[in-house]
């Protein structure tokens, strides 16, 4: 079985009557135990100076420049084809044409690719 948490409110008050009777650790005393002898004061060293921190220069990632197109999909969004931005009349035509042939639904949509040089 679990014993039962403790409230921290509980314990607190525990060691504040611990304190007032003088029964915590570090007021009791061991009966041969002598007061502790008196450090020599050590000078302080002045601390070392930290290198100065150089900014960091972050890479700028180059925009990749993109070419729009239009693409003939099927439901699955499988290009079937893929026709110039200017050709959106073409694009719609094939889509036509395959929904006429094939009886799946065909649509056309924008597609945007990176332009490799």
């Amino acid at each position: 079985m679990a014993k039962k948490t403790r409230s921290i409110r509980e314990m607190r008050a525990q060691v504040e009557a611990a304190e007032a009777l003088g029964k915590t650790a570090k007021t009791k005393k061991k009966a041969g135990e002598k007061a502790p002898k008196a450090k020599k004061e050590k000078v302080a060293k002045e601390p070392k100076k930290a290198a100065a921190k150089k900014p960091s220069r972050r890479k700028v990632a180059k925009e990749a420049r993109m070419k729009a197109y239009w693409g003939v999909f099927t439901q699955a969004m499988k290009r079937v084809a893929m026709f110039e931005y200017a050709d959106k009349k073409a694009a719609d035509k094939k889509a036509a044409d395959l929904v006429a042939s094939s009886r799946a639904h065909h649509f056309v949509g924008l597609v945007k690719e990176p332009i490799t040089e």
